[in-house]
């Protein structure tokens, strides 16, 4: 699967703006939607957070229902469930997957999607 490149973590460093239009949860699930496989360290890495952060977010999208979890081995895997609602009120009647499909520059079908 693809993983996010150097650039994209170098970004998320703490020179990084202060403020971004997405939440760390909206990070978190697009590091998940472009590699069911990844680690919560690359997680964090990647969105500029701590470990546990990471672990927080992911748990609560989980939780929530936004993303599925499966252990294969020592590793998990996660699945993001594209027909979930968005929360707020103002998108509440959009799905999660119409974001991820706007923000990941992917082929049609690449990202791991649960219907």
């Amino acid at each position: 699967m693809n993983s996010f490149s150097r650039d994209q973590v170098q970004r998320s460093s703490p020179t990084a703006p202060r403020w971004d239009f997405l939440t760390n949860h909206a990070h978190v699930l697009l590091c998940v939607a472009h590699d069911p496989g990844i680690r919560l360290r690359d997680i964090a890495a990647a969105v500029g957070i701590t470990e546990r952060a990471a672990h927080r977010i992911l748990s609560q999208l989980i939780e929530e229902g936004y993303v599925l979890r499966e252990r294969k081995g020592r590793r998990n895997r996660y699945q993001v469930v594209a027909g979930r609602p968005m929360r707020h009120p103002l998108v509440e009647q959009r799905e999660v997957g119409e974001l991820l499909e706007v923000l990941i520059d992917s082929e049609p079908g690449e990202m791991t999607l649960e219907a």
